[in-house]
């Protein structure tokens, strides 16, 4: 069966970071569904602007997800983080025992969530200071207890790569790596 990701957008997203997850996980064969906060095109901080695929409330509406994917940029990632569906939903996948990901300031909606405690994780080092010390680290890409969490839009490459090894396993990340020549 088909694994399916909800990528969560709100205006101010990073682009990279978003685009790059959802690329790699198709290229994997993951039925990832982009869904806006608001109706209607949404806007990055580098005013790059996307049709999600479904609003947020329609793609609640539909089958249940495997994992969640929060992508990282200001005010995007504190969009999530204020979102009451934004944080339901990763509290609902976490508890059917599917995955979350956040990367670059992301990891606020993870805490919001109340997801970070007793994990390793990372965030960009921007906002260190506004999450738990406890088990924060400065790997590039770190995952502990179905949470994979990265550093900012550098990392985004080998980010996406650990969400679809996770989702798809080893044979998805090199089949999909023999056309990209990502530095794994």
């Amino acid at each position: 069966m088909t694994k399916r990701v909800l990528v969560p957008l709100a205006n101010g997203f990073e682009e990279t970071e978003a685009v790059t997850v959802v690329d790699i996980l198709r290229r994997g064969a993951i039925e990832v569904v982009t869904a806006g906060l608001e109706p209607g095109p949404i806007t990055g901080r580098s005013n790059i602007t996307v049709t999600p695929d479904k609003s947020l409330d329609e793609a609640l509406t539909g089958p249940a997800f495997d994992a969640i994917v929060l992508p990282g940029g200001l005010p995007g990632a504190e969009i999530l983080r204020d979102d009451p569906r934004v944080i339901d939903a990763l509290s609902m996948i976490l508890d059917q025992g599917g995955l979350a990901g956040a990367i670059c300031a992301a990891p606020i909606a993870l805490d919001r969530a109340g997801v970070l405690g007793g994990r390793t994780y990372t965030s960009h080092p921007s906002f260190e200071g506004e999450l738990p010390t406890e088990g924060y680290s400065q790997e590039r890409v770190a995952k502990s207890k179905r949470v994979i969490t990265s550093r900012g839009p550098g990392t985004a490459m080998e980010f996406a790569f650990e969400l679809l090894r996770e989702l798809g396993g080893d044979d998805a990340v090199r089949e999909v790596n023999q056309g990209v020549l990502a530095k794994l």
